[in-house]
């Protein structure tokens, strides 16, 4: 378990579930989770038990998953994830889903992504790590910035979000720069 101030960072468990599958189902998650992909919702309760189960199974030297939750009460918001490690270059990828949109816009996401890079820099020994977004995605953005994340590339009109397209946009973090925006 990894805690912070407002949030924590913990194995998924069984009881998170409803959870979970409320929030794949709701479209304005599903929205700026991932820009409206319909591969990323609507899921059925079997498919995320299938899911959920290749979570637990997970070799978290390669990826791992992590339920986010609120300090005050336990109860969980969200999620937070490492994958694509490349143990010899030292990189992994992230993403932090915050799926209570009334924790929205209250700094539980950046708390979230600044606990998972302390893991990753810390305890995994990562060098580099990387996320990326859909350029309307202005909250991740945000997020991402906060924590000393550097705009690395875009991909011009990669994500289509209802019918509007937008940019996907990858964002860079080395150890070295970490370092410097913690102390």
């Amino acid at each position: 378990m990894i805690e912070g101030k407002l949030v924590r960072l913990r194995a998924p468990r069984a009881s998170d579930l409803d959870a979970h599958l409320q929030w794949r189902n709701d479209p304005e998650v599903v929205h700026w989770a991932a820009g409206g992909d319909p591969h990323y919702g609507p899921i059925t309760r079997e498919s995320l038990e299938r899911f959920h189960d290749a979570r637990l199974r997970q070799d978290p030297r390669t990826e791992a998953t992590f339920t986010v939750e609120d300090v005050a009460d336990g109860h969980p918001i969200g999620t937070a994830d490492y994958r694509d490690v490349d143990p010899f270059a030292g990189q992994a990828t992230v993403g932090i889903i915050i799926g209570e949109p009334s924790y929205w816009g209250g700094g539980y996401g950046s708390e979230a992504l600044r606990l998972l890079l302390k893991y990753l820099f810390g305890a995994c020994r990562i060098r580099r790590v990387e996320l990326d977004t859909w350029s309307g995605n202005e909250r991740a953005i945000r997020a991402a910035q906060s924590v000393g994340f550097v705009e690395e590339g875009r991909r011009r009109s990669a994500v289509r979000v209802g019918d509007q397209w937008y940019d996907s946009v990858v964002y860079g973090l080395l150890h070295e720069e970490w370092v410097a925006e913690v102390q």
